[in-house]
């Protein structure tokens, strides 16, 4: 798919890609846009049941693919700052099956940004897959490690709690 800056396709594609202008922050625009993640689990995880949370975050996860493809065609660059669509579709994935307690969500909120910028194999390798799949790969990978993590914290303070 040809995406030039004037087409219709570049209209409705670039404000999903930047997260609705949160991409353009001129300080970490990856942490901002995933901000609108946070949003999104807050209705998935609120409404949904553990097996609708899991296909609602591996859907919005495979938008996220032709959606970051299209908008690093538009911008002519390889992955792009103000692309922000692999952090905020791909958060979802980090709270599956994980209450909605402010805690844990602030928890897995930094352990998503952490690991998404530390990129542990082998993740940092997925970027080098092509387009948007380059793009979205490497920030899945690092949420599932984020899930782990925010499981086993729930699991700890859980625990913790019940003394």
């Amino acid at each position: 798919m040809s995406l030039d800056k004037s087409s219709s396709s570049a209209k409705w594609v670039i404000p999903f890609a930047t997260g609705f202008g949160l991409g353009f922050s001129p300080l970490a625009p990856g942490t901002v846009g995933t901000l609108l993640g946070v949003g999104i689990v807050w209705l998935t995880n609120t409404y949904l049941g553990i097996v609708w949370q899991t296909v609602a975050a591996v859907i919005l996860a495979l938008l996220a693919i032709p959606i970051c493809d299209a908008a690093e065609k538009h911008f002519g660059k390889k992955d792009p700052h103000c692309i922000v669509a692999d952090e905020y579709l791909t958060f979802p994935l980090c709270m599956i099956g994980l209450p909605l307690q402010p805690w844990l969500v602030i928890f897995a909120f930094l352990s998503n940004r952490a690991l998404d910028i530390v990129k542990p194999p082998p993740a940092r390798r997925l970027q080098d897959l092509p387009g948007g799949w380059g793009i979205v790969v490497d920030d899945v990978v690092s949420s599932l490690y984020s899930l782990a993590c925010n499981h086993m914290a729930y699991w700890v303070v859980s625990r913790w709690l019940q003394g």
